[in-house]
């Protein structure tokens, strides 16, 4: 199945690697390394490259590459979603994946990597099931480690390993009870030059975090379980009462967990929460001009913060001289990036930004202008209208204290000049 991991930083040096089979030389990643330099973004490299004898499969998260080998015919989704849960694992244990945190873990990164797959194929990838076999890292832990030549790895095996609900441990104790659910949402959008929507879509999820004493059963409703029709569940999910009665019946992990995603792709549904007004020319020998205009749009009356406004700027461009309404700009003539900052958008407010583009005169005119890429996010609101109606609780006698939280964020959001 999967038979090796390379991790490779921003600067293209494979810091990390884990064979499970046998082991497959270093020099495989060259066939990455050949397709990376031949795109133009990161996110234009192809998912699956195939070579003469292997299989590459990829995904680049925290500004690192991870990029699994494998020999035979595999379902790419299966591995994909294997190398999400290895990153996933690392920020649960470590609170953040980066190259210097993995490489202070070494250790650590290796025992979770050899609990996650057996022989190639996935084993243990439960975040309760994994913390109780490799305990996650601390001072004490460390120096207790260092005196007594011991290693964070359990003698004993996981007790929800056995069990039919192995995502939660037993023995749960808390003297708070509390669950939070957090509804993300994220709209994919492509906004033509005139303002018209060319495709929109909503990803969505559930992220929970659940401390709960005990063996908890909970049963979440939705006011309008119909927008939900292209959705995937954690394994502790009960599928036949979703199909059946539209509801969310499951035994929680203990502590934080995804409980469900969801995928919504019918344009009339996606309202788009911001507009952009966009007047961008050059000039053959002379300054550019550049206007943009931010505004809010379908936000239910929300305020629209971290808005963050970039644009790829051709090669001719040689500096930028502009004067923003709010916020600040900045222009990396390196890269050619420029990126205004708005912050936060108020209803019936519209932050500008005006000023000149200098050119190289003895180069040629862009073919077209650059597309602007937009960041935001909305507390408080679902661009969809999902709500959770209610959560209740069954098989305990105590009360928890339940709360629930909406947020609306860009994902991939584009607009065309």
């Amino acid at each position: 199945m999967i038979h090796s991991l390379f991790i490779i930083n921003s600067s293209g040096d494979v810091f990390m690697e884990k064979h499970w089979k046998s082991v497959i030389p270093r020099s495989i990643c060259d066939y990455f390394f050949d397709v990376q330099r031949k795109v133009s973004s990161k996110d234009d490299i192809p998912p699956v490259i195939a070579t003469p004898h292997h299989y590459l499969i990829s995904i680049y998260r925290c500004q690192l590459y991870f990029v699994a080998v494998v020999m035979t015919e595999v379902s790419p989704l299966f591995v994909t979603e294997f190398l999400h849960r290895v990153v996933e694992t690392f920020i649960d244990y470590f609170s953040e994946c980066t190259e210097s945190i993995l490489k202070e873990h070494y250790v650590i990164v290796y025992e979770l990597l050899d609990e996650m797959l057996d022989n190639g194929f996935p084993l243990a990838t439960e975040s309760n099931v994994l913390k109780e076999l490799i305990k996650p890292p601390n001072i004490l832990r460390t120096i207790a480690n260092t005196v007594t030549g011991k290693s964070n790895v359990s003698d004993t095996l996981p007790t929800g390993q056995l069990s039919n609900v192995p995502w939660r441990r037993t023995g749960v104790k808390y003297t708070n009870n509390e669950a939070y659910f957090d509804v993300i949402e994220e709209v994919d959008a492509i906004i033509d030059r005139n303002g018209a929507t060319v495709f929109a879509e909503i990803q969505g999820y559930v992220d929970c975090c659940v401390k709960l004493t005990g063996m908890p059963d909970l049963t979440l409703s939705f006011m309008n379980p119909r927008l939900l029709d292209d959705v995937s569940f954690h394994p502790c999910v009960r599928f036949k009462r979703w199909e059946a009665e539209r509801v969310l019946s499951f035994v929680p992990p203990d502590g934080n967990f995804r409980l469900m995603s969801y995928h919504i792709g019918s344009q009339g549904i996606v309202a788009i929460p911001l507009y952009i007004k966009h007047n961008i020319s050059f000039r053959e020998g002379s300054a550019g001009r550049m206007e943009l205009q931010v505004g809010p749009k379908q936000t239910m009356g929300k305020h629209v913060e971290n808005v963050v406004l970039e644009m790829m700027m051709p090669k001719c461009v040689l500096n930028v001289s502009l004067n923003p309404s709010q916020g600040k700009y900045t222009f990396d003539p390196h890269s050619k990036t420029m990126s205004w900052e708005v912050g936060k958008v108020e209803p019936g407010k519209t932050p500008s930004l005006k000023g000149s583009i200098t050119t190289l005169s003895s180069s040629p005119l862009p073919d077209a202008n650059p597309p602007i890429t937009v960041n935001f996010t909305i507390p408080q609101l679902t661009v969809s209208g999902l709500k959770v109606n209610r959560l209740d609780m069954y098989g305990e006698k105590y009360k928890p204290f339940k709360g629930v939280k909406y947020i609306t964020k860009a994902g991939r959001f584009q607009v065309r000049t």
